[in-house]
């Protein structure tokens, strides 16, 4: 049990996935802090037995309840829109890597290295080695150095797919004809899963990624031998 906590509650491996995990939090606390003053309001308004049949206007009232939601949204919105720039915008990356979504495995082509292309297929329940994980495992593994920004495209040649690592903090839809961009930077070393989020067929819980991230020297090995 404790293993697949472990795995389904990977810890964070990138830095916009931090900032996502802070920011959520500080919206939980916002709606914690509006929700315990809804209740509070609702409660004293069904005790209190003192009303004025008489009061029409409130405007002072009314310009509260307006200004107090406004600045909470605002107050939201700019790390939400500085968060958002940061998903989406690369400063200068030092790899491609090209992810094309098939029905049902995924390609990747690693555009500054022309030799290493590959196709990622799940790996089946009679093939799994000791320790590896049903369902989640792939005869292929995305390698990619730690500390270094890669900028991935994500298509796909049927239909659409969605491209997630959850402890990453991405998410991507491969759609046929389009290219979205994405920034990946690992902070540390380790071996990260994901899955196709998207339904793109019968076989749509078969498309598992993994992630293997290794420091320079054992990246650059490994491009020499991989074919």
């Amino acid at each position: 049990m404790r293993t697949w906590l472990q795995l389904i509650l990977q810890d964070s491996a990138s830095p916009i996935i931090n900032i996502l995990v802070s920011f959520h939090d500080l919206i939980l606390i916002v709606i914690t802090i509006v929700l315990s003053t809804i209740r509070y309001i609702i409660l004293f308004l069904m005790k209190n037995k003192f009303y004025d049949r008489t009061t029409k206007e409130a405007h002072k009232t009314e310009l509260i309840w307006t200004i107090i939601p406004r600045t909470i949204l605002v107050s939201l919105a700019i790390p939400s829109l500085h968060l958002l720039y940061l998903i989406d915008e690369l400063n200068q990356p030092i790899m491609t890597i090209k992810v094309v979504g098939h029905q049902w495995y995924w390609r990747y082509e690693y555009s500054d290295f022309p030799h290493i292309t590959f196709d990622s297929f799940i790996v089946q329940d009679a093939s799994l080695n000791k320790g590896e994980f049903r369902l989640l495992e792939v005869d292929n593994r995305i390698v990619i150095p730690i500390l270094t920004e890669i900028r991935l495209l994500v298509t796909a040649s049927d239909v659409i797919h969605a491209w997630t690592i959850p402890a990453i903090g991405l998410k991507a839809d491969a759609i046929p004809g389009r290219l979205n961009q994405l920034r990946l930077l690992l902070n540390r070393a380790g071996v990260f899963y994901g899955q196709c989020s998207e339904i793109c067929g019968a076989n749509h819980s078969f498309m598992p990624i993994v992630i293997e991230s290794i420091n320079t020297k054992s990246f650059i090995n490994w491009s020499k031998i991989s074919i």
